[in-house]
């Protein structure tokens, strides 16, 4: 039931805002034909609800405003066209008031769950400390980006870094600065990279980045643009640590994201710790055997 409730609120948040307003409308359109129909006894003014819970979610609290505005006129247009008559004609003024504002109150509900949802969900993606992405939402979009190449075959690359002696800034400094070093470095990153490259942190003192469509040419000049930043960042700031680098390019894909990141365990090429000054392209060789698939 939860997967069911889930993967609809996925359906909601994914599909394009100008569909559900539309459907919105229409919904609303046709409960005012069925109210206009079924006369005074009957009224649907609750069914009301559901467009404006549906577009208030998938689109935003303005579009759901608008519905709550448009079913309230719906259901005046539908009681003055079904011949309903009051004692007095500031009572149907009332009425289309009391609905609005009851709308109303449910619209801005349903707007603070979906901020509450979204929240919830972006603190479950989010490393606290350094606003990177955690190592559980890493590895939910590698796995995307795995079927991705099954569906549209293009490359990707993963970049891992450690922070050596990062426990030395712990032990000297305090985890207070600890921490602003992590986030200087996420930071960094994140300032180097595309918009639709990730940086996550996956360790203590580990970061990991997904490159999609990055062949091992356009790596090579990201990975050094990245190390160039990063030292002189490092050095500006005179923080006692150096770093460690390892990357793997996949064309043809994985198995899974563990058989990847598995690389990071001692398969993965990579620079050897503490010699960040003298960092050479020196795993050409396995870059070629990842190229041809050879996990």
């Amino acid at each position: 039931m939860e997967l069911k409730i889930k993967r609809m609120f996925e359906i909601l948040e994914n599909g394009h805002p100008i569909f559900w307003t539309a459907a919105g409308i229409g919904l609303i359109g046709l409960l005012g034909i069925i109210d206009t129909l079924t006369g005074n006894e009957i009224t649907f003014s609750l069914f009301y609800i559901a467009p404006i819970v549906v577009v208030t979610w998938a689109v935003n609290q303005n579009a759901g405003l608008l519905m709550s505005l448009l079913s309230a006129l719906t259901l005046l247009g539908a009681e003055i066209a079904s011949g309903q008559i009051y004692s007095n004609r500031s009572i149907y003024i009332a009425n289309t008031l009391i609905r609005a504002g009851f709308y109303t109150i449910v619209t801005y509900l349903v707007a603070q769950l979906h901020e509450a949802r979204q929240e919830e969900q972006l603190a479950a993606r989010t490393d606290f400390v350094t606003g990177a992405a955690n190592a559980r939402y890493f590895h939910e979009l590698l796995q995307m980006e795995i079927n991705r190449i099954h569906r549209y075959p293009h490359p990707i690359t993963v970049v891992y870094i450690d922070i050596d002696n990062f426990k030395l800034v712990n032990d000297l400094f305090g985890h207070k600065i600890g921490d602003e070093v992590l986030r200087s470095i996420a930071n960094e990153l994140k300032a180097q990279l595309r918009r639709t490259d990730v940086v996550a942190r996956v360790g203590g003192d580990e970061f990991a980045l997904l490159l999609p469509s990055t062949h091992q040419p356009e790596a090579k000049v990201v990975i050094s643009k990245v190390q160039t930043n990063l030292t002189e960042m490092l050095k500006q700031s005179n923080w006692p640590v150096t770093l460690s680098m390892g990357a793997v390019t996949c064309v043809s894909p994985p198995h899974s994201p563990e058989q990847l990141l598995a690389r990071r365990a001692g398969q993965a090429p990579r620079f050897r710790k503490g010699s960040w000054k003298r960092l050479t392209w020196n795993w050409s060789r396995r870059f070629q055997e990842a190229t041809q698939g050879k996990f």
